[in-house]
């Protein structure tokens, strides 16, 4: 298992240059997703609710009935939420094959897991508060993604908590926080 600190991913993104048109791919491991790199897997993010806090994307491999346990991801990057979307982050992986992706928003960046707090699979999975409750994980045919030897790119719409289910913004009937909004709630 790799781990990649906060600190060293804003290292990298402090010091990253993206092209004027295109928002800049993070994490430690950035330059595996440029062009020619891989094997590796873009995780394109969005819908956060605000700029707090940190997201965390893991990478889970091997057997699919270890997807999503906490303790068998193969790599794992945490950085303090950028302030544009959509939020890209490159996650190399050893081989090509199967493999799946979750993302966490800490939304109210206190470094626990509660309910302020967004989450995010690759193949985007509905599911709901029952499914935590009760263990269930989402179904490794929706959520797979099949790496070659290049770099493959997916898109991951952060969910939150809205009743029982968890949902994207744009469902709940809530809205982003403007930055306004979020300086405000800082203070």
């Amino acid at each position: 298992m790799v781990y990649r600190s906060a600190a060293v991913c804003a290292a990298i993104l402090a010091s990253a240059t993206p092209a004027a048109a295109e928002t800049p791919i993070l994490g430690p491991d950035a330059a595996h997703c440029a062009p020619g790199g891989g094997p590796a897997i873009l995780v394109d993010i969005t819908g956060l609710k605000n700029r707090l806090g940190t997201v965390r994307v893991r990478t889970f491999g091997g057997a699919t009935s270890t997807w999503f346990d906490k303790t068998k991801w193969q790599t794992k990057v945490e950085i303090p939420t950028p302030r544009v979307e959509p939020i890209r982050v490159c996650m190399p992986v050893a081989a090509p094959g199967n493999y799946a992706i979750d993302v966490r928003h800490d939304a109210n960046a206190n470094n626990q897991t509660d309910r302020a707090d967004g989450g995010g699979a690759s193949g985007n999975p509905r599911v709901t508060i029952w499914d935590f409750i009760f263990g269930r994980k989402p179904s490794p045919k929706q959520t797979v993604v099949r790496v070659g030897q290049g770099v493959t790119e997916i898109s991951v719409t952060m969910m939150y908590l809205s009743g029982t289910s968890l949902k994207p913004l744009s469902e709940t009937g809530r809205e982003r926080l403007s930055p306004r909004q979020i300086a405000s709630s800082a203070r």
